[in-house]
């Protein structure tokens, strides 16, 4: 199973790393990413593979939030059945 995170708000160093070792730290696998710097603003988007999750991926979806919101970021992760889901007509 994956899930895609999205990361937005003004850029400062390190985001990538915060996000990716959180990602790490609780056994979600980076597939594809991608990043650009608009101006002073980031934007991101993470594709991670949740199979190995060491938490409940409730927990793991309200630690990005947290972490989003430590660091003056939103990041917001939703699970991909449910992202397909939305995107489908």
């Amino acid at each position: 199973m994956k899930a895609v995170i999205t990361v937005t708000g003004k850029d400062a160093m390190g985001i990538i790393a915060k996000v990716s070792n959180c990602c790490a730290d609780h056994g979600a696998n980076i597939v594809d990413i991608s990043q650009s710097v608009l101006s002073d603003y980031f934007a991101m988007i993470m594709l991670v593979d949740i199979d190995k999750l060491n938490i409940t991926f409730t927990d793991f979806v309200d630690k990005m939030s947290t972490l989003g919101k430590d660091a003056g970021l939103v990041i917001q992760t939703m699970h991909e059945d449910i992202f397909s889901a939305i995107h489908t007509i």
